[in-house]
Formats: structure tokens, sequence, C-alpha cells
């Protein structure tokens, strides 16, 4: 799989990727409260869009003065972002769309699927949980399946998208653990598996490696364990 993206993961769910063309996109920035996150990667000065995939603090985490310090779109499920606007997000700046959309960019599109969860912001309702795929023009397809269990819709997202990246969270307790995770990717079959939403706190202290040895048991999909803030693209 060759490609000019750049894709680091920055602890729990939260991903940064880098375009061919140099535009950062962050999803799920939860970064200055997340105990597994760097302090060098705390603090973000640049990012062109925000997608989010729910609602909830470890997801949504520091959107909102990352919104206010580089510009950047915010893009999440129409109820979600209604929130947002309310709580100071700019109009032009907020892009709200739900389950089946796409929305295109210059350099990528991203389109929402289903995810089996809940999803809550301070709380209130704040839309349903959702995946992000997203499609870069280098052909690069990276589904990011946010938080969820597994269902059966997962084997037509294979079908449908053929992403080549999936990003699965792992930790148990608040979305799948790692042997029905491995299964949940199966349904996909992407090149490479990326494991995510586990070891930030006790509840979801797994073993990332028990994911890699069922998923890569049965299935040509490649499991890569990347250390926070390495580049798992490159």
């Amino acid at each position: 799989m060759e490609t000019n993206v750049q894709a680091f993961w920055l602890g729990h769910s939260a991903v940064k990727l880098i375009s061919p063309e140099g535009k950062i996109i962050y999803i799920d920035p939860f970064l200055k409260d997340n105990p597994s996150t760097p302090d060098e990667l705390k603090e973000v000065s640049e990012a062109d869009y925000v997608l989010l995939t729910h609602g909830h603090d470890d997801h949504v985490g520091d959107t909102l003065e990352i919104a206010k310090n580089t510009g950047a779109t915010v893009v999440g499920i129409l109820e979600l972002i209604n929130l947002l606007k309310k709580d100071g997000l700019a109009e032009d700046q907020a892009i709200g769309f739900n389950k089946g959309g796409t929305v295109h960019f210059d350099e990528f599109s991203v389109t929402m699927v289903s995810a089996n969860h809940s999803s809550s912001y301070n709380g209130q309702y704040a839309g349903d949980p959702a995946g992000l795929v997203l499609s870069f023009e280098d052909d690069l397809c990276i589904y990011h399946m946010g938080d969820t269990n597994i269902f059966t819709d997962l084997e037509l997202y294979g079908e449908l998208y053929e992403p080549h990246v999936v990003l699965a969270p792992i930790g148990d307790h608040f979305t799948m653990g790692p042997e029905e995770a491995a299964y949940a990717v199966e349904m996909i079959d992407p090149d490479l598996a990326i494991p995510v939403h586990y070891g930030t706190w006790s509840p979801i202290s797994v073993d990332p490696n028990e994911f890699k040895e069922v998923l890569e048991e049965f299935t040509e999909t490649k499991v890569l364990i990347p250390e926070i803030g390495e580049n798992f693209l490159g």
C-alpha cells in the first residue's frame, strides 16, 4: 500500500492525518485531558479540519479550542454540530451531515456510516454515533470506526468502500474487546488494521497483541500497533 498521506495515532481514538498537499485533519481530538497523549502532542497550532465520530467528551475533546485557534472546519453529525455552535463554534466553520452522506473537500471526502454505541454532549442528545470513511485523491481509503460494537453492516461497508485501513476500538467496557474487534475487522477485510481506544484508563487496559493475534490468525489483514505519535502509514 503506497500513499503520500501521513497518519499518526495520538492516543485513545485521536488521529492526525496530513494530506499529500499538507492539509491537516484531526479525528476525535481528545488531547489535553488525555493521559495517554504525550505533552508535545497536546497543543494544536495548525489544523484545517476536525472530524468527529460522536459527542462524548473523550472524542469531542479540544475541538472548540482547536477551531477557535486555527480556523479549522468542524465536521460531524448534524445534532452534535448544532450543540457545538451553541457553545461558540462559528457558523462558517461548521458542517453538519448525516449517515449515508458524503462531504467533499479538495483532497478528500468523508462519508458518515453507522456505529453501534451511544452519543451525548454535555448531557444532551448529540445525534447518533458514527464511523467515518475518508477517501483521498491517491485512492487511499481510511475507515475510523468510532466507538462501536460489532454489527452486520460492517460487511456491507467493506464491500461498498473497500477501505485499505481500519481504525478499530478494542478496549472493551465501552466498546468491543480485542477478540470481538478482530471479528468486526474481519467482516470489513482491510489491508491494515490499527487498534485504538485502549490503554487510556484502567477499564480499557487491554493488550492490543490479543487483537493482532486473533485477526492475523484467520485473515490476511495486517495489524500494526503503533507507538503514540508514530506515522503508521510511513
